[in-house]
């Protein structure tokens, strides 16, 4: 049982692109889809699709995207924790690396990056920043 389903995505992500691989595995969740959804439209990962074996829960395998041989998510860090929620207003919300990076948001309208949560003028809590 994982208590944190976005941090343990996260570390999956994080240790798939160290070791150089193209695909990983996680199990699937309405949570993980939207945070993957993000990603996918941000340009970070390549895609993902659902994975359903008979007698086991469905799976999502995650394709990571490598520019020159370097994995594109140089970083990603979780920030609002299950001990320690962060939420933000959208006029306290800081760019990421200048704007290079992104953060990811819960928000009332739905899991959206931090230019998304701009254009609706809605803040919420801060799930990771990736860059």
């Amino acid at each position: 049982m994982v208590n944190d389903p976005i941090g343990d995505l996260i570390a999956r992500i994080k240790n798939a692109a160290l070791r150089g691989r193209n695909k990983l595995s996680t199990p699937a969740s309405k949570m993980r889809a939207r945070v993957l959804d993000v990603l996918l439209d941000e340009g970070y990962i390549r895609g993902y699709h659902l994975v359903e074996k008979p007698g086991a829960f469905p799976e999502f395998e995650i394709e990571l995207k490598y520019f020159d041989g370097a994995p594109v998510i140089v970083e990603i860090s979780r920030v609002s924790k299950p001990g320690r929620r962060v939420y933000s207003s959208i006029k306290d919300l800081k760019p990421v690396k200048n704007g290079l990076g992104i953060s990811i948001l819960s928000t009332p309208k739905g899991v959206m990056s931090d230019a998304a949560a701009r254009e609706a003028n809605v803040g919420g809590e801060v799930l990771c920043r990736v860059y």
